[in-house]
């Protein structure tokens, strides 16, 4: 699907007013901040849930979020999707991963960084079992340097976590490859 052609849904179960801020989408401790988190949604702040932009992202596809910017005008997915793009470069492949999983399934929460785009949780282990998989997102045609794969197994390995590649391709169809190291005895 390409950039701008997601489709908003007519039905939820849960809809919530946020205010687009320099790292996501927040909404504030009135709305529904606790059945967001115990379904894996935002991180809780003092007055509040922020959402990262691909959790907004995906929330807004759903029909369970709408977003507003500082002026009270309506935040679509494409100025979303923008803001997004302005802080990081990889922005539609992370987001096409995490709605990928999502619709799998899976609850998905931020990586530890050092390349690692997300945790994943096994279904119905979220809040009790500790992630199992690290997601390292990456493009078809963007090549990535074999130094960076090895540090960044190396790290999941360290953490005893499965490293899972999540090849997007031209067409935005997500792949997904698991990463292991091989040693010759």
């Amino acid at each position: 699907m390409s950039k701008g052609r997601e489709k908003t849904a007519t039905r939820s179960e849960l809809k919530i007013k946020g205010l687009l801020v320099e790292k996501g989408v927040k909404i504030s401790k009135k709305q529904s901040v606790n059945e967001f988190s115990s379904r894996g949604y935002g991180v809780t702040e003092n007055d509040g849930l922020l959402f990262t932009f691909y959790e907004a992202l995906y929330l807004l596809v759903k029909g369970m979020l709408e977003t507003k910017d500082g002026k009270g005008r309506k935040v679509d997915f494409q100025k979303l999707l923008q803001c997004y793009e302005g802080v990081d470069e990889n922005a539609w492949a992370k987001y096409l991963t995490y709605r990928d999983l999502r619709g799998r399934g899976y609850v998905v929460r931020e990586g530890f960084g050092l390349g690692v785009d997300f945790r994943v949780y096994e279904r119905g282990e979220y809040g009790g079992e500790t992630a199992k998989y690290l997601i390292m997102s990456i493009q078809e045609g963007k090549p990535i340097q074999l130094e960076d794969l090895t540090r960044v197994l190396r790290q999941c390995q360290s953490l005893k976590k499965q490293l899972i590649l999540a090849a997007m391709n031209r067409r935005g169809e997500i792949v997904y490859y698991s990463v292991s190291q091989l040693s010759f005895k």
